[in-house]
C-alpha cells in the first residue's frame, strides 16, 4: 500500500462524487421541473406519495435533494405537511436505486471472452459513454439535447470513480490495521456514529453506501462491521433537509423533522431487531464478507421494511413533528405568507420552477397594485380611512416585492441558465419595475383625492363619470397585463394595444373636454388641475401596461430585444385586422 494508492482512492472519490453531482444534476435538468410540479400535487394520500417520492428520488439520484424540495414546497405553501409524509417515506426507497447501479461492477471480471461481454463490462462501457456523452453536449444545440450527454457523462464518471476506487482499494486487504478497523466498527454505536458523521459531510446517504460497495471489494468488510455503518448514513442523510430548513416556515421546518425521525426510528427498530436475533437465534452470514450486490440489497431491504413498518403509523411521523416544532401560544400563526415567501433559494438549484416562482410573486405585484387603484378610485366617491391604511400596505408590499424579486432574479441570473431561461428572467426584470411604476402612479392619485379631501372640494357629477369611464379602462387593461403575465397568453398580450390607444384618445378627449369646462366658468382652476393630474397618471398607467405586453411578446417570440416604439409603429401604421377590430370594440365599450 504506497502512497500513489491514496492518491488514486483519492481520485476515485473525486470523480465518483462528480460523476453522481452532474448525473443528479442532468436529470434534474430533463425533467424541466416535472418533479416538483408532481411533488406539489401530492395531497395526503399516502400511497401515490410514497410511489412518486420513490420515483423522484430515482430520477435525481439523491433523497436529501427530494427531502429539500418538499422543505421548499412546504414553506411556499404549495404542499401540505400530511402530503410530505408519503414523498420522504417514498425517498429512502428511491434512493436505494443508485447503489443497485453501482453494483454492475460486480461484471469487471476477466478479459477474455467474446467482444460483446467485453463491452458490457462498466470499465469499457463507462468510457463509451463519456465520449458519446461529451460529443453529444459539444454538436448538440439544444438543452434538451445536451442534458442527455450530461447524464451519459454523469454515469460514465460515477463508474469511472468506482472502478478506480475499487483498484486503489485492493492491497488494503493485506493490511491488518485495515481489518483490524472494520472489526472495531462491528461496535454498533461507533458504526453508526462514522455512517452518520460521513454522510452528513457529503450530503449523499447513496455516495456513501457506493464507497463502503468499493470497500467491499478488500473483503475485509463483513456484514457485522458493515450493517451499523448503513444504518448510520440513513440518519446522516438527515443533515442536508435539517439545514435548509432553517429560517424556514413552521410547517417546513416539521417536514425536515418528519424525515429525521423515519430514518432514526427505523434505524432503532432494525438496530434491536437484528442484535435481537443475532445474540438469540443468531446469522449464519454475521461473520460472512458482504460485497457490493450484498450491501445494494440489504440497504433496499432496510428501507422498503422501514416504510412498510410505518405505514400503518404514518400520521404518528406527523404529529411527531407537531410536537417538535409546537404552535407559539398567543401568537399569531407564523404559516401565513406573502408572495415573498414563494421566492425559496431551495428552487435556485432548479431554475425553471424559480422562475415559476419568481413569475408568481410579480403576477402578486400586478394583482396589489390593481387592488390598489379600484380602492384609490373609490376614494372619490367616499373618502375612508381603514381603506387608505389597506392601500399603504399594499405599496409597501409591492416595494419589498420589488427589492425581493429583484435580489432573487439576481441569484438565478448565476445559476447556469440556459438561453430561454436567461430570456424570461431579463423579462421578469422589467416587469417588476413596470408593476412598481403602476403602483406609484396609483398613489399619485390617492395623494390627489386626499389633497380634494383636505380642502372639502370634489368633482362635478359629469367630472366622476368621465373618470369612472377611464378608470374602468384602466382597471381592465391592468387585468389583461396580470393575466398575460401569468399564462403568457399570445391572445390576452395582443388585446392590451388596441385598449392603452383607446385610453389615450380617452385623456386626449377628457382633457380638451376639462380645459373647455374651465373656460367657460364651469369648473374652477383648483379642482380642474386635479383632474388632470388624475388623467396624466392614469395615462401613464395604460404606458406601463403597454410596456409589458411589449416585454412578454419579445420573451414569446424568442426576441433577444423588441424596441416598443418598433413594436407600436407596426401595430399603428400596418395594423392588422384583429388590431383595427379590438381597437372598435374597446372604444365603443369606453366611449364618453
Amino acid at each position: 500500500m504506497s502512497i500513489f494508492n491514496i492518491i488514486g482512492m483519492a481520485g476515485g472519490l473525486g470523480l465518483f462524487l462528480y460523476g453522481m453531482t452532474i448525473l443528479s444534476s442532468g436529470l434534474e435538468k430533463a425533467s424541466g421541473g416535472l418533479m416538483e410540479k408532481v411533488l406539489a400535487k401530492m395531497t395526503g394520500n399516502v400511497f401515490s406519495g410514497i410511489l412518486f417520492g420513490a420515483l423522484v428520488t430515482a430520477a435525481v439520484q439523491s433523497s436529501s435533494a427530494t427531502t429539500v424540495i418538499v422543505v421548499g414546497l412546504v414553506n411556499a405553501g404549495l404542499l401540505k405537511l400530511k402530503g410530505a409524509v408519503g414523498i420522504i417515506m417514498g425517498a429512502n426507497i428511491g434512493t436505494t436505486m443508485t447503489t443497485q447501479i453501482l453494483r454492475l461492477t460486480n461484471l469487471e471480471g476477466d478479459s477474455s471472452g467474446p467482444a460483446i461481454l467485453q463491452l458490457c463490462k462498466p470499465s469499457n462501457f463507462s468510457s463509451i459513454l463519456i465520449v458519446i456523452g461529451l460529443i453529444i453536449i459539444m454538436v448538440g444545440k439544444k438543452n434538451k439535447t445536451k442534458n442527455v450527454g450530461e447524464i451519459m457523462m454523469g454515469i460514465g464518471i460515477l463508474f469511472t470513480g468506482m472502478i478506480l476506487m475499487q483498484e486503489k482499494i485492493a492491497p488494503l486487504a493485506e493490511l491488518p490495521q485495515f481489518e483490524q478497523l472494520f472489526a472495531v466498527l462491528k461496535n454498533p454505536v461507533l458504526g453508526v456514529l462514522v455512517g452518520a458523521i460521513f454522510t452528513a459531510i457529503i450530503q449523499s446517504s447513496a455516495a456513501s453506501i457506493g464507497i463502503l460497495q468499493a470497500l467491499s471489494v478488500s473483503g475485509a468488510i463483513t456484514f457485522a462491521s458493515a450493517f451499523p455503518i448503513i444504518m448510520g448514513t440513513n440518519i446522516g442523510t438527515c443533515a442536508t433537509p435539517l439545514i435548509s430548513s432553517i429560517g424556514a416556515s413552521k410547517n417546513a421546518k416539521r417536514a425536515a423533522m418528519i424525515h429525521f425521525y423515519f430514518n432514526l426510528i427505523g434505524t432503532i427498530i432494525f438496530l434491536i431487531g437484528v442484535y435481537i436475533i443475532q445474540y438469540t437465534i443468531g446469522f449464519s452470514f454475521w461473520n460472512n464478507s458482504f460485497t457490493t450486490g450484498s450491501i445494494a440489497n440489504f440497504h433496499t431491504i432496510f428501507n422498503v421494511v422501514v416504510t412498510i413498518i410505518f405505514l400503518p403509523f404514518y400520521t404518528v411521523l406527523e404529529k411527531l413533528a407537531e410536537w417538535t416544532i409546537r404552535d407559539k401560544k398567543n401568537a399569531e400563526d407564523d404559516d401565513t405568507f406573502t408572495k415573498e415567501d414563494l421566492l425559496d433559494d431551495r428552487f435556485l438549484v432548479t431554475p425553471n420552477v424559480a422562475i415559476a416562482q419568481a413569475t408568481e410573486a410579480v403576477v402578486q405585484m400586478g394583482v396589489l397594485a390593481q387592488k390598489n387603484f379600484i380602492s384609490v378610485r373609490e376614494l372619490y366617491d367616499k373618502y375612508d380611512l381603514k381603506s387608505i391604511d389597506k392601500i399603504k400596505e399594499r405599496e409597501e408590499l409591492i416595494d419589498r416585492l420589488e427589492d425581493r424579486v429583484g435580489s432573487y432574479l439576481i441569484k438565478l441570473n448565476d445559476c447556469g441558465l440556459n438561453e430561454d431561461e436567461s430570456r424570461t428572467v431579463t423579462a421578469l426584470f422589467h416587469l417588476i419595475s413596470e408593476y412598481e411604476r403602476i403602483g406609484d402612479y396609483t398613489i399619485n392619485i390617492y395623494e390627489t383625492a386626499d389633497v380634494l379631501y383636505e380642502k372639502e372640494i370634489g368633482f362635478s357629477e359629469q367630472a366622476k363619470h368621465e373618470l369612472d369611464v377611464v378608470c374602468n379602462a384602466i382597471q381592465e387593461i391592468i387585468g389583461l397585463a396580470i393575466e398575460a403575465t401569468k399564462t403568457g397568453d399570445m391572445n390576452v398580450l395582443k388585446e392590451i394595444e388596441p385598449l392603452e390607444e383607446v385610453v389615450d384618445r380617452l385623456v386626449e378627449e377628457l382633457k380638451a373636454v376639462h380645459i373647455d369646462r374651465s373656460k367657460n366658468g364651469l369648473c374652477n382652476i383648483e379642482v380642474g388641475v386635479n383632474f388632470l393630474d388624475i388623467l396624466t397618471n392614469v395615462e401613464r398607467i395604460s404606458d406601463h401596461c403597454s410596456n409589458i405586453a411589449v416585454y412578454l411578446i419579445a420573451n414569446q417570440e424568442k426576441y433577444n430585444s423588441l424596441k416598443k416604439h418598433e413594436y407600436l409603429d407596426k401595430l399603428h401604421r400596418n395594423g392588422p385586422d384583429y388590431y383595427e377590430k379590438l381597437l372598435a370594440e374597446y372604444s365603443e365599450k369606453f366611449a364618453l
